[in-house]
C-alpha cells in the first residue's frame, strides 16, 4: 500500500480511460471532464509514476512499455473496486447460507420464534439459528463482539443504544390446570392470596415479583411455594399440581390441558421487542429476518 500513498486514486480512472482511449479527447467524454482537465491529470500521472506512459504516434497516443504492463491489472484492480463499494445485492433466503445468534429465553422461543420457524425453514433452508439466553447486561458487548445478531426481550431492562421494533404487548393471566378445585370461577383476592403460587425467578431463587409488589401496596401478601427459573417448567408443574401461577398470556392461549381464570388484581403487562446492533442495521440479510419474524407474529 505504499506505493498509493500521496496518490490522488481519482487519477486511476483518468489512466484507465486512457489506456483504453489512447485519446485525450475521447477519454475526457468518457470521464464527463473536459480536455484541459484530463490533460492536467495526465501530467500528475506521469509525475507520480515517473513514466511518460503515452506519447505522440500518428493515430493518437500510444502506450510506454510501462503502461502497456499497467493496462490490465489496473482494469482489474478498479473493477474489483467498484465491486466492493458498490451497494449490497438484494437477499435471497432460498440460497443463503448463514448462521443467525439470537438470544431468547424460553418465553421468548415460544412466544415469538417458534410461530416463525416452520415458516422460516422453508423461506431459508440453508440457513441456521443458534438461540442462546444471554443476561441483559452482557447483550450490547455481545453484538458489539459480533457473538450475537439479534435478541427478544423486553422493553425493560432493554439497552438504549440497540435499535429496537415493538413486536407485541403482552398481558398476564392466572393460570391453572383446567380441572382445579378451587378455580371453577374467578376467585376472591382472598381466595387468590391463599392459593399455592409458582413464580418465574430468572435469576433464580427469587420468591417475590411484581405481583407481591401490588399485594404488599395494599396490605396482602400470597403463598408463594416455588420458584423457578423457567417458563416452560411452570406449565408442566401447573398440570400436575394445585399451583396456580400468573404468567404471559401467548404462553398458555393454546394450551387444552390449562384454564385461564381472571385474576382479582391487574399486574402491568410487558413489551416484547426485537433488538439489534447497529453494524446489522442496514444489511439486507438481516433485514429480511427481522421482517420475516415480525410478519410470522402479525398472520398469526
Amino acid at each position: 500500500m505504499n506505493n498509493l500513498r500521496g496518490l490522488d486514486l481519482n487519477l486511476l480512472l483518468t489512466l484507465d480511460a486512457l489506456l483504453s482511449e489512447q485519446n485525450v479527447t475521447r477519454a475526457a467524454a468518457r470521464l464527463h471532464l473536459s480536455q484541459p482537465s484530463v490533460s492536467v491529470q495526465l501530467a500528475k500521472l506521469r509525475e507520480s509514476l515517473g513514466d511518460p506512459l503515452l506519447l505522440p504516434g500518428p493515430r493518437g497516443m500510444r502506450p510506454t512499455a510501462r503502461a502497456e504492463a499497467l493496462r490490465e491489472p489496473l482494469r482489474q484492480a478498479l473493477q474489483a473496486l467498484d465491486h466492493a463499494i458498490a451497494s449490497p445485492q438484494p437477499f435471497d433466503p432460498g440460497s443463503a447460507k448463514i448462521t443467525w445468534r439470537i438470544a431468547a429465553s424460553d418465553y421468548s422461543e415460544y412466544s415469538v420464534l417458534l410461530p416463525a420457524l416452520d415458516a422460516l425453514r422453508k423461506a431459508a433452508p440453508a440457513c441456521r439459528l443458534a438461540l442462546q439466553e444471554v443476561p441483559s447486561r452482557r447483550l450490547s458487548a455481545a453484538m458489539e463482539q459480533d457473538k450475537l445478531d439479534l435478541a427478544i426481550f423486553t422493553r425493560t431492562g432493554a439497552p438504549p443504544e440497540l435499535r429496537s421494533r415493538l413486536l407485541f404487548k403482552e398481558r398476564y393471566r392466572l393460570v391453572c390446570r383446567h380441572d382445579h378445585p378451587d378455580l371453577q370461577h374467578a376467585p376472591t383476592l382472598a381466595q387468590f392470596c391463599q392459593l399455592e403460587h409458582v413464580i418465574v425467578s430468572p435469576d433464580g431463587g427469587g420468591f417475590f415479583g411484581n405481583t407481591d409488589e401490588a399485594l404488599a401496596a395494599i396490605g396482602l401478601s400470597r403463598k408463594v411455594v416455588l420458584s423457578v427459573p423457567h417458563f416452560s417448567f411452570v406449565c408442566a408443574v401447573l398440570t400436575r399440581t394445585d399451583m396456580v401461577a400468573l404468567l404471559p398470556e401467548r404462553l398458555v392461549q393454546d394450551n387444552p390441558a390449562l384454564k385461564i381464570v381472571d385474576a382479582p388484581i391487574e399486574i402491568d403487562g410487558f413489551d416484547k421487542m426485537m433488538l439489534w446492533p447497529e453494524r446489522v442495521h442496514r444489511d439486507p440479510a438481516h433485514q429480511w429476518l427481522r421482517e420475516f419474524i415480525a410478519s410470522a407474529l402479525k398472520e398469526e
